[in-house]
């Protein structure tokens, strides 16, 4: 009998394993019908650069739908080399407004606010919100974001599909510390 209860036991102790196994093999498999988690960072799309060409040449664009980043957002980054205060950086709104590429749009902004501090990788700079006014708009506002390496500048301007830019604020500062914007700024700056 202790022969029949040891091989019943090892039997019980293998099928318990295996099930153990399954479920823990499978467990990603049962979230699959049900909803998928939020992504941690929002999917940019790289789109073809709309603006003519000016003295700061062509910049990069990219492009967060709605549906990853909450409202539409249209980003715009350029390098603009040795138009920075070299001394002081982007460190105050005025310098923010004097370096912000709204003139590509044909935008008329009103700042929402004063601007803030931001970090982009090595560099430090500021950002600032603000509603544009465009006949036939509604609702749309932008990001101002422009941060420095010495006398070099890289100028971001996110127009967003709604009046609150600052909602949108943490996804674009996210994505502009990314390997993407930090490979495209060290080239664009000659590091």
């Amino acid at each position: 009998m202790t022969r029949t209860v040891t091989i019943a036991a090892i039997a019980g102790l293998a099928l318990g394993g295996l099930a153990g196994a399954y479920t823990s093999d499978a467990w990603p498999l049962l979230n699959r019908s049900g909803a998928q988690a939020p992504k941690s960072q929002p999917a940019w799309a790289e789109v073809q650069w709309p603006f003519p060409t000016d003295e700061w040449g062509k910049g990069k664009a990219f492009r967060c739908a709605a549906a990853n980043c909450g409202v539409e957002v249209n980003l715009y980054i350029r390098a603009k080399i040795g138009f920075c205060n070299c001394t002081t950086g982007v460190s105050d709104d005025d310098e923010l407004a004097r370096l912000s590429d709204f003139n590509l749009m044909g935008e008329k902004p009103s700042a929402t606010g004063p601007g803030q501090p931001i970090s982009v990788r090595w560099m430090k700079g500021r950002s600032r919100g603000y509603t544009l006014a465009a006949p036939g708009w509604t609702r749309r506002s932008s990001l101002a974001v422009a941060f420095n390496d010495r006398c070099d500048a890289i100028v971001a301007t996110a127009i967003v599909g709604n009046d609150r830019p600052a909602a949108v604020e943490p996804g674009v500062i996210e994505f502009l510390n990314s390997d993407t914007i930090a490979k495209w700024a060290e080239v664009a700056i000659g590091l």
